[in-house]
């Protein structure tokens, strides 16, 4: 018998539950939003993590354990980009001036933020948008694009 069917001679079987895969059973699991922190100081520190990254002044290694994989192969080809205009112009890498403005949240679903959070530099104004998702009752970032 199997996937719990009944027996050829009309007798009942005991249903048998299907088996989990791996993944389901070790793999990230969603939390709701209730189980998670305020988002709003991970929201702003990755903010300022990532414009410091991207103008050279901070390691991307170290907001790893805060962004998926894919956003930190995203994050990894801008810096080498960053990194290659400022070899070209002999540009430093420098600490960048710069102060965090508003931060606008939105909840489309539990268990996920949606964020755009303005940086006010010394010559121009830009904006960070910022997917967090719940994975494993902490924050992790899903997307980050930097406006």
């Amino acid at each position: 018998m199997r996937g719990g069917a009944a027996a050829v001679d009309g007798s009942t079987a005991r249903a048998i539950a299907p088996r989990l895969d791996d993944e389901e059973l070790f793999g990230r699991q969603p939390a709701s939003t209730d189980e998670l922190p305020d988002p709003r100081p991970l929201l702003e520190n990755l903010t300022r993590c990532v414009i410091e990254i991207i103008a050279g002044a901070r390691d991307l290694e170290q907001i790893a354990r805060w962004v998926d994989d894919t956003v930190y192969t995203t994050l990894l080809k801008r810096v080498v980009v960053s990194a290659q205009a400022r070899q070209a112009a002999r540009r430093p890498a420098a600490r960048p001036v710069f102060t965090l403005g508003s931060v606008v949240l939105c909840e489309p679903r539990d268990g996920v933020v949606e964020a755009v959070v303005t940086v006010h530099g010394r010559a121009r104004t830009r904006a960070v948008a910022l997917r967090l998702e719940g994975l494993d009752r902490r924050w992790r970032a899903t997307a980050i694009h930097v406006l």
